[in-house]
């Protein structure tokens, strides 16, 4: 490949992938902005990196998008990337409003759901979870999902990640979450034995 030709597949490869899945008949979720339904199965976006849940296999950039969406061959993504109408790599992405915070809202009687999922499968001890819940960091959905609220650096809510508490994994994000300004933690566990 020619310094020219390689110079083309790396600007090819910078395009974002949100316009790509779009053209590709993908839909986005309604409840999770990094996840994308498409024919090939649910596939988590994160940038330039993709990875789909049904297949167990993912990629970087565009190109890779375009080879694991349509079964192409490099030479043939790169071609379906040129004639798609797609905006150039150095053309800054379409702005996109963020959406406001959705938190879900409490509901106490699902939370030894999330009790028993939390201490009995992912063996987390049961003072942690207890302390998280009278902190309100970490309470049940409606659907008895386990919710972890991401807090910025004043404490404020910036968005909550979800979990499945039932026999099917599920992971995702309230609407709205904005991982990148803040982060889920716990408070010190008071160890009643030594008195600490």
């Amino acid at each position: 490949m020619t310094s020219d030709r390689r110079a083309h597949a790396d600007r090819l490869r910078a395009l974002p992938l949100e316009p790509i899945l779009a053209q590709s008949g993908a839909r986005p979720d309604p409840r999770d902005p990094c996840k994308w339904h498409t024919a090939r199965g649910v596939l988590s976006v994160r940038g330039a990196k993709f990875f789909n849940w049904h297949c167990g296999s993912g990629g970087g950039g565009a190109i890779d998008l375009v080879i694991h969406l349509h079964q192409l061959s490099f030479h043939d993504a790169l071609r379906w990337l040129e004639h798609h109408g797609l905006p150039s790599a150095t053309d800054p992405p379409p702005s996109r409003p963020p959406s406001s915070l959705r938190l879900p809202i409490p509901a106490r009687g699902q939370f030894h759901a999330v009790r028993r999922y939390l201490v009995n499968q992912r063996a987390l001890p049961l003072p942690l979870v207890d302390t998280l819940a009278r902190s309100g960091d970490l309470y049940a959905d409606s659907r008895a999902n386990a919710v972890f609220l991401l807090r910025d650096a004043h404490g404020q809510p910036v968005g909550a990640e979800l979990r499945g508490t039932g026999p099917v994994p599920w992971r995702g994000l309230a609407p709205g979450s904005r991982k990148d300004l803040g982060f889920f933690s716990f408070p010190p566990i008071r160890d009643a034995a030594h008195g600490n």
